[in-house]
């Protein structure tokens, strides 16, 4: 293997006076998260409302973390690392944040460093860090708590990167499992890693040079166990996206309508790393509605950027390099599986961006013959940051809370099913129950089969009194979706309050054979035995409830206490 080229100067306090920088700017940039909320947005089911993760780091946990498919998910080291957060700060979103932003920095950091070793080059290494560290479009992976799963995959991916360099330059057994380790790492954090192994055949080309002295087959073969590996983590991702019904079918999304979309998620990420306006969560699917000018001008973009890159591969290798990086990267996300019903999402650009910033980090020249090249760079880099730095605070002030969140997403995109929905939510939560009420409906309207929505709408009208029009609402939800626990829930309390309670009975019941250890279904359930006056019964779901995490009502307690000692 021909070593990269060495920039003089590179030393090792060099670097770490850069890494401390980089950790300054990234603490700087992100500073306004230290005040922010959880958002509803699966921060519930993954922090505020799990209560495997608020218990912390137990034996309970830790199994349920290795075992669980939850939230449509297996990502194990993702989950600890939550209860570990827990453990530490407590169930405040303020020290979920400091995580957040602590392994950005750390990412940001790692970054440089591999960059700086392997190509030689400190200031290059030093533009595509800043611009990692501190684009707009990373705000999502770093002030949304529940996206700590790209933050550990990222952590992973580049020490696995870090430990391959190690490899390439002294190939043992012991440094290459260091390196099928720390994959498998990244992979039990976020699935994501599963093309880490087409990165290490990209750098083997570029900068590393491996393909020159081993050939490509060598090299293929070095890589098969990794490849093992991605497939084996694919599996089970798929296997848990299904449990977990996140996966859309060809019916719903035709395979002509993925590619299309495809290609234009490609080009809109391409636009806005360059402009980066108008980001919010989520990005509603178009469907079949994509104008096919649009489609085929994405795909001009991206046919137009292959060429160039494939023309200039052997004069100027970082450009084939970083696209390739680009493409293959955002494939398990792109849409080809369907998985949600959004089109595309900022967090997804988290490591692909760093392709695009490498072909922008080695294409550029000085602007003139007389200037150093490492001057134009650090005068790039001295437009860049500050515009960077203020469009990450400007897209910070629409994560403070699930109102500033959902609201920006309305308001800069079309016919947002989840967003209105948030909205409602987050309306209700504050109190707003009549605001939150034509939230539902445009939800509703947007996307009919949207049983969420109904559910949510139904829990509304109950709190507006009109209880007939509740229950019509719950009953529609569960038509649409009859295997959804918190709609039996919230049905079988409707109709309780209604005086039917064995109605009720066996709605709570068939939560539970949905979702067994579903604590809020057990206490509901020991409420209405107490009304039917069986106490032993009240008494053994109060157990159950308290046995799945969830600690029932006092005044529940209080009464089936009572009504025990009375006989």
């Amino acid at each position: 293997m021909s070593a990269p080229e060495r920039q003089p100067g590179a030393t090792k306090c060099r670097f770490a006076w850069i890494s401390l920088g980089l950790l300054l700017l990234v603490a700087l940039a992100y500073a306004p998260v230290w005040n922010h909320d959880f958002v509803s947005l699966d921060d519930e089911r993954y922090v505020s409302a799990n209560h495997q993760v608020q218990a912390g780091l137990t034996v309970e946990g830790w199994v349920w973390a290795w075992t669980a498919f939850h939230a449509a998910n297996w990502h194990p080291l993702t989950w600890l690392s939550h209860m570990l957060d827990v453990e530490l700060f407590g169930s405040g979103a303020r020290g979920h944040h400091l995580t957040n932003v602590a392994l950005h920095a750390a990412n940001t950091i790692l970054l440089f460093l591999l960059l700086g070793r392997m190509t030689g080059s400190a200031m290059r290494a030093l533009v595509v860090a800043v611009l990692f560290g501190v684009h707009p479009l990373h705000v999502e992976s770093v002030a949304w708590v529940a996206e700590r799963k790209d933050l550990l995959c990222a952590l992973f991916w580049l020490l696995a990167m870090r430990a391959y360099l190690a490899y390439a330059r002294d190939p043992a057994p012991r440094s290459y499992g260091l390196v099928f380790l720390l994959a498998a790492c990244a992979l039990l954090a976020k699935p994501m890693a599963v093309t880490l192994p087409f990165v290490l055949l990209l750098i083997d080309g570029w900068p590393l040079r491996r393909f020159e002295a081993l050939g490509p087959r060598r090299l293929l073969l070095e890589k098969l166990p990794l490849l093992a590996l991605s497939i084996a983590s694919s599996v089970v991702t798929l296997l848990a996206q299904r449990a977990g019904g996140a996966i859309a079918t060809l019916d719903a999304y035709p395979l002509g309508v993925r590619l299309a979309n495809a290609a234009v998620a490609y080009a809109t990420y391409l636009g806005r790393t360059i402009w980066p306006a108008g980001l919010a969560l989520p990005y509603p699917h178009p469907g079949n509605e994509l104008p096919l000018t649009t489609s085929l001008l994405s795909l001009l973009l991206l046919a137009a950027v292959s060429f160039a890159a494939y023309h200039w591969r052997r004069e100027r290798p970082w450009l084939a390099v970083g696209w390739l990086w680009f493409l293959g990267t955002l494939v398990p996300v792109i849409g080809l599986v369907q998985v949600g019903p959004q089109a595309m999402a900022d967090r997804y650009t988290y490591l692909p961006l760093v392709g695009i910033f490498m072909m922008l980090a080695w294409s550029f020249r000085s602007v003139g013959r007389q200037v150093r090249r490492e001057t134009g760079l650090a005068a790039l880099l001295l437009v860049v940051t500050p515009l960077a730095t203020i469009g990450t605070w400007r897209q910070l002030r629409h994560w403070e809370n699930d109102l500033t969140l959902a609201t920006r997403a309305i308001a800069v995109t079309r016919d947002n099913a989840v967003a209105h929905n948030e909205l409602g939510l987050a309306l209700e939560r504050r109190g707003r129950s009549a605001e939150a009420l034509p939230h539902y409906n445009a939800a509703i309207e947007i996307r009919p089969g949207f049983a969420e929505a109904h559910n949510n709408l139904a829990g509304t009208l109950s709190q507006l009194g009109r209880f007939d029009e509740a229950l019509a609402a719950y009953r529609h939800a569960l038509e649409l979706k009859p295997a959804y626990p918190e709609a039996l829930l919230n049905y079988g309390v409707a109709l309780a309050r209604r005086g039917e309670t064995l109605q009720a009975i066996a709605q709570f019941e068939q939560a539970l054979r949905i979702r067994p250890g579903y604590g809020r279904a057990h206490a509901n359930l020991a409420a209405a035995h107490l009304t039917r006056d069986d106490v032993e019964a009240a008494r053994r779901e109060i157990e159950r409830a308290r046995a799945a995490g969830f600690e029932p009502p006092a005044g529940l307690v209080e009464a089936v206490e009572l009504r025990s000692s009375q006989r």
